[in-house]
Order: structure tokens, then C-alpha cells, then sequence
């Protein structure tokens, strides 16, 4: 198929040339009736902020363009079918756990997982069992989910509906997931995956290769967070003999607007007709850009550049830790000072997101290291010994209480300084990247309390945990 062709896009193009009159929703009418001050940002936008009229299709029931940029997504991922999503990666995730398992169906989730997989799971009434992660040393993260506690966990839940992993995680690290998959194959078990970070996978090495051509069963990618689409631009890809397709696209009904961006929707298209153009000229220019960034920061001493093994991560994530007395938090805020924004910073790195760039295309990579190092130009060094503060889980595990028990009880505020032995009633989220901390239903250790404490003196940002900054964390009565 041709990728260079972009049928949605070009559809609402064709409409806006025709300089229709609107007696439809939006309100904004092309443009026409717009608050003043906006005008000079959105006119052009507006122009094709359309709705499902003749000619421009129903996401919901695609037969035209719509349907025709879906194939052309499919054929680009090798895929059974392929989707636009308009809510995001999370309304993917949400729709793809709710096809699978039902209520009280086990499903194997790794623990270390954005909050919007535990969503789905809640919505489905599913029981969720958690796998633990490994605890990265060089990144000082939790890291990936090994084989062997993912063939533990189905040895104990045979009958286990999906496996639901992160692959990569934030910081671009990738494992061996097509061992997974197979192990998982042989149970009947599918594999569900958010590769969120992970939509430029199939460009070709050296980036990793994709869940998808590792054999997973369904995959949802924010083609906003690595490729030029606009924000809650996603894709949803199915490739599952597991699963009911007709029972997805049922629940993307329902988890999905039914008045879908059509900005974002050509957005989409956009990206996709990018990415399928992508070339090993285009490969070679931006790794060579990226490999010169990279250069340039390791000469800058009071900051490390995390190594990357080819094949083993993403070359556009670079991870910058600290060599110096300010912590990540810290860094990342004299980097802003200086203009440079961050994807997230955590209690030791900084870590930044590349574009994808084609050959030609320029990007202001030298000058973001010439602010960079004079971000930390009046900074000292520190001889303190960053030990990193770890809680460990265990490989499998299952919530202290179950869902129904949790609906029973009440709950109530404590010291966090006396939580531990107690149930933790809420999400504990730090966010970025939205991983949660502590679910509702799971026992709080003294290490969790000693890892909380931790993050909240070095700086972080917490959804859920109202009231952590004033020492107070919600339990349940048992």
C-alpha cells in the first residue's frame, strides 16, 4: 500500500476548499465564531474541525476515509486490524482489558504499570495479580518483568485470561518479551501489552523491535509521545486469535467519544503516513544527530549520560543522572530555568525525549547543551554516597483484601509514620510517569513508608495521596 498518501487528512482539505457553511456542531463553526484573542493559534485548526458529515466518515462505523487510514495503519504494522484512538492510549488500554477478562477472571499485571491498566481492570471486576519487578542498579528504577516470575505466576494461575506488561518502560528500556509471549502462547494466555513509548519500534534497527513483531496479542501506542501526532492521538493494533475482535471494537465504542476529534484523527494519519515512509537515510541521520547530543552532555562533568545497549533500549531516550550535589528534581528545574523541559525527573535522573527526526529536518540539540551546562555552572560537586532507597515486592502476589471486601469497609486517615501493617485505601501515583506507588487493597510495609518519605523530601509530585505532604495516608478499617 502507498504510504504517502494521507485519505483523512486530505478528505477534510478537500471539504474545507469546497468553504462549506455550517449549520452542524462545533459551536466554532470553522472558525467563524471564536473568542478574539485565540484567533491568531487556532484559525487554521479550526478549519477542519469537523464532524461526521458526507465524505468524512464515522470513526465509530468507518467505511470511507476513515476506514481506508486504518488499513493503511494496519498494513504499515503488519497487523489483523488497526484502530485510531482519539482518547488517548488510556481509552485503548481501558477497551483492550475489558474484551479480555470479566469479573473475577484472573489477569497477570505487572506491578510496575500506568495507572490506567489498574483502571481497566477495576472497570472489568477482574482480580488482579501482580508481578514484581527486577530493580534496575545502573538506572536505580524498577525495571522489567522477569521470564521466570511470569512462568511462576502461570504455574499458580493456569487459567490466568491475559498477561499484561509495559514494553518499553518510560525510560526506553526493552527485555526479552517474545520469550514471554511464546511461554504465555503455550497456556492459551494472551499477552496484552502498553507500548505507549514504543509506536516508532518498526522504523528499524537500531531501535528495538515492536511488540507486535514479537507476537503480542494487542497493543496500544501514544502515537503523540514519539511521533508527530497531536496530544491523546493513539493507536490500538490486534493481532489475537485469544481474543474477540468484535468484543473490542464493542468497548472502544463505549470508552471513546462519540464526537471524535477530527484534528486529531488526521493527526494520526499524519503520523502514520511519517512513520511508514520512515528510511534507513532517515535512521542514519537521527541517530548521528542524537550520538553528537550525547557527545556534547558527556562532557558536561556534573552530569552522567546513562549507557544504552543496542537493541536493549530506545536511542531517543536519554537518561541524565546526577553527579552532583543537586538530586533529579533539582536538575530538572535548572534546566527549565534555562528553557529546557524535561519528559520527567525522579529522586536521581532527569530524563529526556528525542524526536524522531527524518533526514534534513533540524532541531535544536546543540543549544539545549549549551543550556544544560550553563544550568549547572555554579553547581558543586557532592561527595554524598546517593544510595538508593528500593522496597522490595514479591515476584507474585495477590491484593491484601479482595475488591468486594474493599467496597464493604471504610476507610480513614493515619500518620503515615503509623501505616505499616495497614491497607492502603487509595492510588499512591507519582507523576510523571503515572506508576502507581501503592494500590487500594495492597498491605503498606515499612519499606513502602521508608520509600515514600524519601521521594517526598526529594520533591515529588504525587496523584492521589492528598494528604502525604501533611503526614496523613487513607486505610482501610479491618
Amino acid at each position: 500500500m502507498d504510504q504517502t498518501i494521507t485519505p483523512l487528512y486530505h478528505a477534510l482539505l478537500s471539504h474545507n476548499n469546497r468553504k462549506p457553511i455550517s449549520f452542524h456542531v462545533p459551536g466554532h463553526k470553522y472558525g467563524h465564531v471564536f473568542p478574539e484573542e485565540g484567533i491568531p493559534f487556532y484559525k487554521e485548526i479550526l478549519k477542519i474541525d469537523a464532524t461526521e458529515l458526507t465524505g468524512l466518515d464515522d470513526l465509530h462505523s468507518p467505511e470511507g476515509v476513515i476506514y481506508e487510514a486504518e488499513e493503511l495503519l494496519s498494513n504499515v504494522y503488519e497487523t489483523q486490524k488497526s484502530f485510531f484512538l482519539v482518547n488517548g492510549t488510556t481509552g485503548g488500554i481501558l477497551a483492550m482489558i475489558l474484551a479480555a477478562a470479566g469479573e473475577d477472571d484472573v489477569v497477570l499485571v505487572q506491578r510496575n504499570c500506568h495507572k490506567s491498566i489498574l483502571n481497566g481492570i477495576a472497570l472489568a471486576k477482574a482480580a488482579p495479580v501482580y508481578l514484581g519487578p527486577e530493580f534496575d542498579h545502573n538506572w536505580k528504577i524498577a525495571g522489567s518483568v522477569s521470564y521466570e516470575t511470569v512462568e511462576k505466576a502461570i504455574h499458580l494461575y493456569p487459567n490466568a485470561k491475559a498477561i499484561i506488561l509495559t514494553y518499553p518502560n518510560y525510560y526506553g528500556l526493552v527485555y526479552d518479551l517474545e520469550k514471554i509471549i511464546r511461554l504465555a502462547h503455550r497456556y492459551d494466555i494472551p499477552v496484552l501489552i502498553d507500548e505507549a513509548h514504543g509506536a516508532h519500534f518498526i522504523a528499524g534497527e537500531p531501535f528495538p523491535k515492536s511488540a507486535l513483531q514479537l507476537g503480542a496479542d494487542i497493543v496500544v501506542q501514544s502515537a503523540h509521545k514519539t511521533l508527530p501526532a497531536m496530544t491523546m492521538g493513539s493507536f490500538l493494533h490486534f493481532n489475537s486469535k485469544f481474543i474477540s475482535q468484535e468484543r473490542l471494537v464493542q468497548y472502544l465504542q463505549i470508552v471513546q467519544s462519540s464526537s471524535p476529534s477530527y484534528p486529531i484523527m488526521a493527526s494520526l494519519d499524519l503520523a502514520r503516513s511519517y512513520i511508514g515512509t520512515y528510511n534507513k537515510a532517515d535512521r542514519e541521520y537521527v541517530i548521528g544527530k542524537i550520538d553528537q547530543l550525547i557527545d556534547k552532555l558527556r562532557n558536561i562533568d556534573k552530569i552522567k549520560v546513562l549507557s544504552y545497549q543496542e537493541g536493549d533500549s530506545d536511542p531517543l531516550k536519554i537518561t541524565i543522572q546526577t553527579n552532583c550535589s543537586l538530586n533529579g528534581f533539582e536538575l530538572q528545574k535548572r534546566f527549565e530555568e534555562q528553557g529546557v523541559y524535561s519528559e520527567l525527573a525522579d529522586p536521581y535522573n532527569v530524563l529526556l525525549v528525542l524526536p524522531l527526526l527524518k533526514a534534513g529536518h533540524d532541531y535544536p540539540f546543540e543549544q539545549a547543551a549549551i543550556k544544560i551546562a550553563k544550568a549547572l555552572e555554579e553547581v558543586p560537586f557532592s561527595n554524598k554516597n546517593r544510595t538508593p532507597i528500593f522496597y522490595s515486592k514479591q515476584a507474585v502476589s495477590e491484593p491484601a483484601i479482595s475488591r468486594r471486601a474493599m467496597n464493604r469497609l471504610t476507610t480513614q486517615w493515619i500518620s503515615l509514620a503509623d501505616a505499616a501493617n495497614q491497607i492502603s485505601a487509595e492510588f499512591v501515583i507519582p507523576y510523571p510517569p503515572g506508576i502507581p506507588f501503592l494500590f487500594p487493597g495492597e498491605l503498606i510495609t515499612n519499606e513502602s513508608i521508608e520509600q515514600l518519605q524519601f521521594l517526598l523530601k526529594s520533591g515529588a509530585r504525587f496523584q492521589g495521596g492528598e494528604r502525604l505532604k501533611a503526614g496523613e495516608i487513607k486505610v482501610y478499617k479491618v
